[in-house]
């Protein structure tokens, strides 16, 4: 079994593979990464970087890609800002 760490994603603790990106751990929460202006939940669609359809807040800092941050143990992520 792959190591785990546990990150936190709209304040639930969530384990998830070592070397697991942020995005990973969004969808396994069952959260969307964010909403669009008219309220349509949205999520990962590239998965490289180039469509920002998957923007979070992560430890703070706005607008993360989170399919190209890898998660690291106890990293918060809000995807409800």
């Amino acid at each position: 079994m792959p190591e785990q760490i546990t990150v936190t994603v709209n304040g639930t603790s969530i384990a998830v593979p070592l070397g697991a990106t942020v995005a990973v751990a969004i969808v396994l929460a069952g959260a969307p990464c964010r909403k669009s202006v008219s309220g349509e939940p949205r999520g990962p669609l590239c998965g490289m970087g180039v469509c920002f359809e998957c923007r979070a807040v992560v430890n703070g800092q706005s607008h993360c890609r989170s399919c190209q941050v890898v998660c690291q143990p106890g990293m918060e992520v809000k995807t409800d800002e």
